[in-house]
């Protein structure tokens, strides 16, 4: 059954809501052949869930939230599977940005742009130009994005600078590290949900989930409900977070 808005976000103590809940969206090919239907009509399904969720997000007023849309790994798919996620992808973008942009969303593509097709780089680069002021909910988009990917183009980075004499190798910290991540100047992920019954990081936010928790559900993505999320934000709040250290 599902609940109202109002009774929704009642259930929620905002006091203990996480800053930065990421999302490993799986589960979308096995929702479909599961109903004798084709993989894209999971990730058809899928992008209708993704729409719930943001919402959802929204009216928590969460910080932020990333979701995995597209790894690096994903490029291996058959060609015409990728090309329909390349044209939902584009969808997506088009149909739901105008909505985002009204919501006070601020989105963010983090991962690598340059093997999208032209038009799919200038809608991204349009889609964030449109909410760079937006002060909502940070919404980041992983596509074409491997964590390991993420870490070595940020050593190459520093690397450079401190072959060209502009940093100290010794001068080199966690913090400046971070601040060269594609999420610069956002907080660490707190909550990670993986739905489908898979539990594994899929090469997803590795530096950025050193010290998330973790929250793992059956349910495959295109039946993730809002009241599932709301559920997870509310374990993540009766969790005690330690840190390495003792309460």
């Amino acid at each position: 059954m599902w609940e109202s808005d109002a009774d929704l976000l009642a259930r929620v103590d905002k006091s203990k809501l996480p800053r930065h809940v990421a999302i490993i969206m799986d589960g979308n090919g096995r929702w479909a052949n599961g109903r004798g239907l084709l993989r894209n009509a999971g990730h058809t399904a899928g992008v209708k869930t993704l729409k719930k969720i943001l919402q959802t997000a929204v009216n928590l007023k969460l910080e932020a939230l990333t979701v995995y849309a597209f790894s690096t790994e994903n490029w291996k798919r058959p060609h015409t599977e990728v090309e329909f996620l390349m044209h939902l992808f584009s969808d997506y973008l088009e149909r739901e940005k105008r909505e985002m942009h009204e919501n006070n969303v601020r989105i963010k593509f983090l991962g690598r742009t340059e093997d999208f097709s032209p038009a799919l780089q200038k809608l991204m680069r349009d889609s964030a130009e449109l909410m760079k002021n937006n002060t909502g909910v940070k919404f980041n988009v992983a596509a074409d994005y491997g964590g390991q990917d993420e870490i070595v183009r940020v050593a190459r980075k520093l690397a450079r600078q401190a072959a060209a004499g502009e940093l100290s190798p010794e001068d080199i910290s966690a913090q400046i590290f971070a601040d060269e991540l594609d999420t610069a100047g956002q907080p660490p992920v707190d909550l990670l949900i993986r739905t489908s019954g898979e539990m594994r990081l899929s090469n997803f936010l590795l530096w950025q989930t050193a010290y998330a928790e973790f929250w793992f559900t059956d349910t495959p993505w295109p039946e993730f409900t809002p009241e599932q999320f709301v559920d997870a934000l509310i374990d993540f709040g009766n969790r005690s977070r330690r840190f390495g250290a003792l309460n």
